[in-house]
C-alpha cells in the first residue's frame, strides 16, 4: 500500500538556459543529455564541462539532475560509453535514464553510485516488467505512454512501494509505440532510436489529385483513418499534444511519483511556463488535500490552461490515460503548431522603488505594446509598456536589437530572472 505524497515535477533541460528556467520556475528535478547517447540530438545538449556545471547548479538549488543515456548503442560504442558513464558517476549526477539492458549493466559497473531509471523507450506496460527491472537494479520506471490510468493503478498496487513510477503529463506525443519509430530512418536515414529523429510524422503531406477526407483499409472499412486538412495542408500522423493539468489528482491517487514534462527541444520560455503552471496546480492540489483530507475539492483554474496555451503546442489531448488506443476517437492534430506568445525579454534586476527594472531583449518591444510579466508562482500579469529607457536612462520608443539592455516601468514587483512576454 502506497501513501499519498507529493509527486516530483520533472522538467526538460535541453541546454543550460532551459535548465535555469526550469529550476527557477519550480522543477524538483530536470533531465538533460550529453553530446552523445541521448534521444534528442537536436536540442543543443551539454558538453562535459557544462554537465559538471549543471550538476553543481541544480544541486545548489536543491534540484536533482538526471541524464538520458537511452539510445541503443552498437558494440563498437561501448568503450566510449563506459568512459562517459564513469564521468557521469564522477560528477555526481542523480540518475541516468536507460532503455537498453546492456547499458543498464554497464552503468552498474562504471557508475555504481548513480541511480538507474528505465526509459519509456523500454515500453514497460506491466507490474511484472516493472518488477523485473527492479530486480536488475532500477530505482524508477518511466511507464509507457500507452497505458491507461487504471492500468497504472494496477501496476502501482502490484510493485514494491520503493520502486518509483514516472509518467509523462505534458508535451508532444509520438505516433509510434513508446517512440520506437522507423519513419525517420526510412525517409532521411536519420535513426529516431539513436537520437536523430527528423519527425516525418509532423511533415505536411499533400494529395496530388482530388483531396480525400479519410482512408480505409480494405478489410476494415468500419475503421476510417482521417486525413485532417487545415489551410490546404494535410496532417495524417501528427498526434495532438498531451496535457493532464486538469487531472493531476487522478495521477496522484494512481501512485505516480514523478510528473514528466516533455520538451527538451522547445524554448526556455516553454520550460518556464509549463513548469510554473504544473507547480502551481500541484501546490493547489495539496493545499486542498491538507484542508479537506481528499482531492475532491481540487479544481484547475481556467487561467492555468490559458498559461499552457501561451506556449508552442498542438491541440491538447489526454493521451491514452482514459481509454486504450483502439477506443480512442481521432487524436490527429487538425493543424500544425499553435505558436507561443512572443518571448520579449528577461529581467536582469529586481525592480526598484520607482517600479522600474532592467531587462535584456529577446524580441522587439514598442512603447505602448501590451505585455505580461511572468513571475514565479503567478500566472501572467498584464500591463502596457508605457515608459521605456535605454540602459543609460535615455527615453526610447522601442528596443530594436536582440540582446539590448533596457529599463521598463512595470506595475508589479519584478524579480531577476522574470520573463516579459507579449500580451493578448
Amino acid at each position: 500500500m502506497f501513501y499519498i505524497k507529493k509527486p516530483e515535477i520533472l522538467s526538460p533541460a535541453g541546454n543550460f538556459e532551459k535548465l535555469k528556467a526550469a529550476v527557477r520556475y519550480g522543477a524538483d528535478a530536470v533531465y538533460a543529455a550529453g553530446e552523445k547517447f541521448g534521444m534528442r540530438s537536436a536540442c543543443g545538449n551539454f558538453s562535459r564541462d557544462e554537465l559538471a556545471s549543471a550538476v553543481r547548479y541544480a544541486g545548489d538549488n536543491g534540484v536533482k539532475l538526471y541524464v538520458t543515456v537511452n539510445v541503443m548503442p552498437r558494440d563498437s560504442e561501448y568503450g566510449e560509453l563506459r568512459d562517459y558513464l564513469s564521468f557521469l558517476g564522477e560528477i555526481g549526477v542523480d540518475a541516468v535514464i536507460v532503455s537498453d539492458i546492456g547499458v543498464m549493466e554497464l552503468v552498474k559497473k562504471a557508475a555504481p553510485n548513480v541511480a538507474l531509471h528505465v526509459s519509456t523507450q523500454a515500453s514497460t506496460v506491466s507490474a511484472a516488467a516493472c518488477a523485473a527491472w527492479a530486480s536488475l537494479g532500477a530505482k524508477r520506471v518511466v511507464l509507457a505512454r500507452e497505458l491507461t490510468l487504471e492500468e497504472i493503478k494496477r501496476i502501482r498496487e502490484n510493485v514494491p512501494d520503493e520502486l518509483e513510477l514516472e509518467a509523462f503529463v505534458h508535451g508532444s506525443m509520438c505516433i509510434a509505440y513508446s517512440g520506437r519509430c522507423l519513419l525517420s530512418q526510412y525517409f532521411t536515414g536519420r535513426d529516431a532510436n539513436r537520437g536523430a529523429c527528423a519527425q516525418p510524422c509532423r511533415w505536411i503531406y499533400r494529395e496530388d489529385g482530388e483531396s480525400q477526407i479519410e482512408v480505409r483499409e480494405e478489410k476494415r472499412p468500419d475503421i476510417p483513418i482521417p486525413i485532417v486538412q487545415s489551410g490546404g495542408d494535410t496532417f495524417v500522423m501528427s498526434s495532438r499534444d498531451l496535457c493532464m493539468i486538469e487531472h493531476l489528482p487522478k495521477l496522484i491517487e494512481a501512485g505516480v511519483n514523478s510528473f514528466k514534462i516533455e520538451g527538451r527541444v522547445k524554448s526556455a520560455y516553454y520550460a518556464a511556463v509549463v513548469t510554473n503552471t504544473y507547480r502551481m496546480a500541484l501546490e493547489d492540489c495539496f493545499a486542498s488535500f491538507e484542508k479537506y483530507g481528499s482531492f475532491e475539492n481540487c479544481s484547475c483554474p481556467p487561467e492555468y490552461m490559458r498559461e499552457l496555451c501561451s506556449v508552442s503546442h498542438r491541440e491538447y489531448d489526454t493521451g491514452f490515460f482514459f481509454a486504450p488506443p483502439h477506443e480512442r476517437a481521432n487524436t490527429v492534430s487538425a493543424a500544425g503548431y499553435i505558436r507561443e506568445k512572443s518571448y520579449l525579454a528577461t529581467a536582469l534586476s529586481d525592480s526598484g522603488p520607482d517600479m522600474t527594472a532592467l531587462f535584456t531583449q529577446r524580441n522587439k518591444l514598442v512603447k505602448g505594446d501590451g505585455a505580461e510579466l511572468l513571475t514565479v508562482g503567478r500566472t501572467g500579469l498584464p500591463f502596457t509598456a508605457s515608459e521605456l529607457w535605454d540602459e543609460n536612462g535615455v527615453p526610447i520608443d522601442s528596443t530594436p536589437h536582440p540582446g539590448q539592455v533596457f529599463r521598463l516601468r512595470v506595475p508589479y514587483d519584478v524579480k531577476e530572472g522574470d520573463i516579459l512576454r507579449g500580451g493578448d
